[in-house]
């Protein structure tokens, strides 16, 4: 049953990922869409807002999308833990531990939860995708096609 727990952990981080790319892309769910995100990063001191709030946002809606499948997991869960931990320094760390749960004005959300989804996408890339995954289903094919290699050496 290991293997259904990655697949937990994957699906449901997948679609928190989906959720936020979705709000910097399209300001879907009071999201900012590409112009507020690119104005968030720039009052943050990045250059280039636009074209880092269309990477940001495609990052996490497509990287969604593939933890969802189970595409090429690894690597997109390395490139969303980047994300998050960036978003840890830059964002959250200033505001303490804790989320604003009484939406305190003036105060923003602590590291807790961007913390959270940094352990779950590092989860995923160190033990990979789970079950019922494409990579899973691509590695099946791949170690079948091996030993059938292997068996055609033998003859």
């Amino acid at each position: 049953m290991a293997p259904f727990g990655l697949t937990v952990l994957r699906l449901c981080v997948g679609a928190v990922f989906i959720a936020h790319g979705a709000q910097k892309l399209f300001a879907v769910w009071a999201g900012p869409g590409l112009a507020g995100t690119a104005t968030m990063l720039g009052s943050l001191g990045f250059p280039y807002g636009y074209p880092l709030a269309i990477l940001l946002a495609l990052t996490e809606f497509v990287g969604g999308i593939f933890l969802i499948l189970g595409g090429l997991t690894r690597w997109v869960a390395l490139a969303l833990a980047i994300d998050m931990g960036v978003a840890i320094w830059k964002v959250h760390y200033r505001h303490g531990f804790f989320m604003n749960w009484s939406a305190e004005p003036g105060l923003g959300h602590g590291v807790e939860f961007t913390l959270v989804l940094l352990a779950a996408v590092l989860c995923l890339a160190l033990a990979g995708p789970g079950a019922l995954s494409i990579d899973e289903w691509r590695s099946q094919s791949a170690e079948a096609e091996a030993r059938g290699r292997a068996r055609m050496r033998k003859v």
